[in-house]
């Protein structure tokens, strides 16, 4: 699959808002996706028609039937845009607090003294809760090193860790920080190789932007994401959980529906914009692929997504046109190595001897948008290992392009 041609990339950043640029700094280039990616017009629209409407879910009147109507809807997108073999999906307050629900009640459903088994590649959503409720839990708390080389953890480092004892499971889908995806599929057949009735959970939130999501072929129990991270809005988050995870003991109301997951009346907006973001990988894909049904078109946007921030990752480290790249820049540090094929359209890196404090406001001040991360407790699991206090993220989306790039570049050069 081709990267976007120019065509096309114009029809991309259409979609988007503010999409080069800010309603406070004015023109920028914008690479924070990693923080959160810019959002579809359809998405803010739609926030603003649902926010309007006084009428709740399950009340027997026009305007409540329809809520209902939406939120079927975008369950059944989300379960085929995910390729999900059956479970159900349901919202939650953000992608932090679903990944601390689903870890808990998987934690206290499953057998005391077992092992719940995480890795240090992971952000602290996971390996916080996870060290939280398995203590409660009366469970073993391991987590497998990853490997700093790569910025990323392979299979076979799961496969030497686990034993018939591990009960419960975490896997970091892509690292917000190093970038590097991992081998789902492959992780989550290692462990039900010995652990066949593990519950594993999966923080797909940095991944979901970057390429497909195919729950069919993860053997997973649990999938979560953040919408503002895939086009859509803050202020909720998204859970898929299978049926086995579905029955474990959790939080309901008395008397309630037996399996029901979500607590309280939900935003149908929330709901209705995961809608437009379907239908944005449904476009995307129908224009690269026009005589596909559904699941190829997801698959071709997918592809594509890929291409296209390769491209751009590529172009970072290696230079464009006249520009040379990040990787000839004297005392330059990326992290997991230059050639990367776990890179997810994200580049780390410092300088030795430059402040990366500096780097970012040197670029913020010259209209390019990326972010410090600082070896707290967001980020420490990953810098501390590697001896550094922070490092530079730039991170890109598919909406991205090339000019924007040597942008970036011209700018770093002029700094360095």
């Amino acid at each position: 699959m081709a990267e976007l041609n120019t065509e096309l990339l114009s029809k991309v950043r259409d979609r988007f808002a503010q999409v080069d640029t800010c309603p406070v700094q004015g023109e920028r280039v914008f690479f924070e996706n990693a923080g959160g990616a810019l959002t579809l017009k359809s998405a803010v629209d739609t926030s603003m028609q649902y926010a309007a409407i006084p009428d709740n879910q399950g009340r027997d009147n026009p305007a409540s039937l329809e809520l209902v109507r939406v939120i079927d809807k975008a369950k059944a997108d989300m379960a085929e845009f995910m390729n999900a073999p059956g479970g159900q999906f349901f919202v939650g307050e953000s992608g932090t607090e679903l990944l601390f629900r689903l870890i808990s009640n998987a934690c206290l459903g499953t057998a005391a003294n077992g092992v719940v088994l995480g890795s240090t590649l992971e952000h602290p959503a996971t390996r916080s809760a996870c060290a939280r409720w398995s203590k409660i839990a009366n469970q073993t708390h391991v987590l497998i090193e990853h490997d700093d080389a790569t910025g990323s953890i392979t299979p076979a480092a799961y496969a030497k860790a686990i034993t018939k004892d591990t009960v419960v499971a975490t896997i970091l889908h892509t690292s917000p920080v190093t970038g590097m995806g991992v081998e789902l599929a492959a992780i989550a057949a290692e462990i039900r190789k010995v652990a066949p009735d593990c519950l594993i959970i999966v923080d797909g939130i940095q991944h979901a932007a970057h390429g497909s999501i195919d729950l069919s072929s993860y053997g997973v129990d649990g999938y979560v994401i953040s919408p503002y991270k895939v086009f859509s809005r803050h202020g909720y988050g998204v859970a898929w959980i299978s049926d086995r995870l579905a029955a474990v003991p959790h939080d309901s109301l008395l008397d309630g529906p037996e399996f029901k997951w979500e607590l309280g009346t939900r935003d149908t907006g929330s709901y209705a914009t995961m809608s437009d973001v379907v239908e944005y990988f449904d476009w995307l894909g129908g224009e690269l692929d026009p005589n596909g049904d559904r699941q190829a078109r997801f698959k071709a946007a997918g592809q594509a997504i890929a291409t296209q921030e390769k491209s751009l990752t590529d172009a970072m480290i290696n230079g464009t046109g006249n520009l040379i790249g990040l990787a000839k820049i004297k005392g330059m540090n990326i992290i997991g190595g230059l050639d990367n094929p776990a890179r997810e359209g994200l580049v780390g890196f410092w300088i030795d001897g430059v402040d990366s404090t500096d780097i970012v406001k040197h670029l913020n001040n010259h209209g390019v948008r990326t972010h410090l991360r600082k070896a707290d407790y967001y980020s420490n699991n990953i810098l501390t290992p590697l001896g550094q206090e922070s490092c530079v993220r730039v991170s890109t989306c598919h909406y991205n392009t090339k000019e924007e790039v040597a942008k970036f570049l011209h700018v770093m050069q002029h700094f360095a």
